[in-house]
């Protein structure tokens, strides 16, 4: 079942349309509204709750997640979204007094999210 909501998932996303500038604004406002407080607006792991988890927020600007990104579109950063490693997420927000509230993520939110990080750890490097 894992294997074939994955499989679903990136395809989905991979058969998506090009981005446009839209689009990009989208995942920045995603990025900058649910993932800044731990890996910061630099994406490397620089936010104020970075180190406040166990184990510590990571550098998502690394060549390994770089390849991961782009061997997998999409499927790392809605499989971190929607099924977050144990509690390590929520607790981490919830033990800081950090209240996100419910989003319902679409396809081409996490595609859109998928495409910013990608162009922001391209200009990183």
């Amino acid at each position: 079942m894992k294997t074939a909501f994955v499989a679903v998932l990136a395809t989905l996303l991979i058969a998506q349309p090009s981005v446009s500038f839209a689009d990009n604004v989208n995942g920045k406002n995603l990025y900058l509204q649910r993932c800044t407080m731990c890996h910061g607006v630099d994406l490397k792991g620089t936010g104020p709750l970075a180190n406040k988890s166990n184990p510590p927020t990571p550098d998502l600007t690394t060549s390994a997640f770089k390849k991961r990104l782009n061997d997998y579109p999409g499927v790392i950063v809605s499989s971190i979204i929607l099924r977050p490693n144990g509690d390590l997420i929520p607790r981490t927000l919830q033990e800081n007094g950090v209240k996100l509230s419910p989003y319902a993520w679409r396809i081409n939110d996490l595609r859109d999210l998928n495409q910013y990080m990608s162009g922001v750890i391209s200009k990183n490097r």
